[in-house]
């Protein structure tokens, strides 16, 4: 049998979709001055998480580029 809708978070692809996702879309959110004064100011603690993302995404857009590509065809195509 498949793995519930609830439960695919917790599979290996679920993680790899969820984090690429977050790292986008703090990536984006960065480039919104208000949201970027508001969510990313700070760079330590639990909303540091949301900074780090914001840099990874920003720094390494190329790889997160590609490895969102390559994600996205194994959902699609391949799973």
């Amino acid at each position: 049998m498949g793995v519930p809708n609830a439960l695919a978070v917790y599979s290996f692809d679920g993680l790899l979709v969820f984090g690429l996702l977050f790292i986008c879309t703090c990536a984006y959110l960065k480039k919104v001055p208000r949201l970027n004064k508001w969510l990313l100011s700070e760079k330590k603690g639990v909303w540091g998480v949301f900074y780090k993302a914001a840099v990874i995404g920003t720094r390494l857009h190329v790889p997160v580029a590609l490895s969102c590509l390559v994600t996205g065809v194994y959902v699609l195509f391949i799973k």
